[in-house]
């Protein structure tokens, strides 16, 4: 599901090739879907977790999706969060993260820059009592990336020149 909003963000010309999901960990319901909608808000924090992350605690109005009491909540993304995310998956309070792909793939295939990450950074969340499920359909959404190259998607990156618009 999150791998298939992911394809059709960039083809709806709505923002990059990403998408995320927040989901009750133990139920599989669907709380909410956020897309990348950088460029078209013109808002650089418009990252699909922070999107998705957002309208799951407007819509369940609280700001700790990890609050005593509460059903556990996973972000499901179609790749390893960017640096600025990785700080929301912290902050939110979900208990799960769980990821297409956390390699240098999407980097290689589409020339985004998701900036730095602790080394260790897996473990940082799991210290946080946060589990990492990685490589869940990881071919399906490196394909989605290899589509998106293709259609000559906007590639934004503000400390790169030719990125301009």
């Amino acid at each position: 599901m999150i791998i298939h909003f992911s394809k059709l963000n960039y083809k709806y010309g709505t923002g990059g090739p990403f998408a995320a999901g927040v989901f009750e960990q133990h139920t599989g319901k669907l709380i909410s879907i956020g897309v990348n909608i950088v460029v078209p808000s013109n808002c650089s924090s418009a990252h699909a977790e922070i999107m998705a992350l957002s309208i799951a605690q407007k819509k369940l109005k609280i700001f700790d999706l990890g609050k005593p009491g509460m059903v556990s909540h996973e972000l499901v993304v179609n790749w390893r969060p960017c640096a600025m995310c990785y700080g929301a998956v912290i902050w939110s309070g979900i208990q799960s993260l769980v990821i297409a792909g956390s390699g240098k793939e999407l980097e290689e295939i589409t020339g985004f820059d998701e900036g730095p990450l602790h080394p260790d950074w897996k473990e940082e969340l799991k210290k946080r009592k946060i589990d990492v499920i990685d490589n869940l359909l990881s071919n399906e959404a490196c394909k989605v990336f290899c589509e998106f190259t293709e259609s000559n998607g906007f590639v934004y990156n503000p400390c790169r020149e030719n990125s301009v618009k």
